[in-house]
């Protein structure tokens, strides 16, 4: 028997985007009768909550969701557990190079800091002292070769400030050059295992021209390898 873990975090309205931009969720709804009948427009920064980013979001002429096949989302991913993220922890190679020796090409790293199990929905703390990474780790990670990493905390330092500039998304633009996807805001990693591979899906929405998209992060474990 196997179970689907989720790994997103809910979202409904008034749930506001990173600061950079400082947009809550807005929702409308109609209905129609005599039975019922609901049709609900959604206005929403493409980043709030969990999502994917891809290339275009720091490149002109980069891949955007439209082009992106769903198996550079899918695959086996790996949990890097930090568990002395606290607030404003900043990730660095140590605190990876633990797991160096289990680091193979192709995979899906997911850094593991519970920041989203514990401060989603407490805002706007959530963004303001979440643990980050740092430059260093990243070039160091994708030296390994990832074909994605996902992060359960607001991993870009610089998104939190009211001001920056394209060049200083140095989590983003690392990942991006080294041909990976990035999923930001992942949640519930405590119940995959760590340090071992585990079939991993981010569904994401197929938007031509999208640097980034809404996506429902899952892992399919069998019952004996829950955490």
């Amino acid at each position: 028997m196997t179970r689907i873990v989720d790994l997103s975090v809910p979202l409904s309205k008034g749930i506001p985007s990173p600061p950079s931009i400082n947009r809550q969720i807005e929702m409308q709804t109609w209905y129609r009768g005599p039975t019922h009948w609901q049709s609900t427009l959604i206005t929403m920064l493409l980043h709030t909550g969990s999502h994917v980013d891809f290339p275009r979001h720091c490149e002109a002429d980069g891949e955007t969701a439209g082009d992106t096949p769903l198996d550079k989302a899918c695959g086996d991913a790996i949990v890097l557990h930090i568990p002395d993220a606290g607030p404003s922890h900043e990730i660095t190679i140590s605190d990876l190079a633990r797991y160096e020796h289990l680091l193979k090409p192709g995979q899906i790293v997911l850094v593991r800091t519970d920041w989203a199990d514990r401060m989603w929905g407490n805002f706007p703390s959530f963004y303001l002292d979440s643990p980050y990474c740092s430059p260093q780790a990243i070039k160091w990670l994708m030296e390994r070769g990832p074909k994605a990493v996902g992060f359960d905390c607001f991993c870009e330092y610089p998104a939190r400030l009211p001001e920056f500039d394209s060049e200083d998304f140095k989590i983003h633009k690392a990942i991006f050059e080294g041909g990976g996807l990035l999923f930001q805001i992942l949640t519930g990693l405590s119940q995959l295992p760590v340090a071992e591979p585990v079939p991993f899906f981010a569904g994401f929405l197929r938007i031509d021209g999208a640097e980034g998209v809404p996506a429902r992060f899952f892992a399919v474990l069998p019952d004996s390898q829950a955490a």
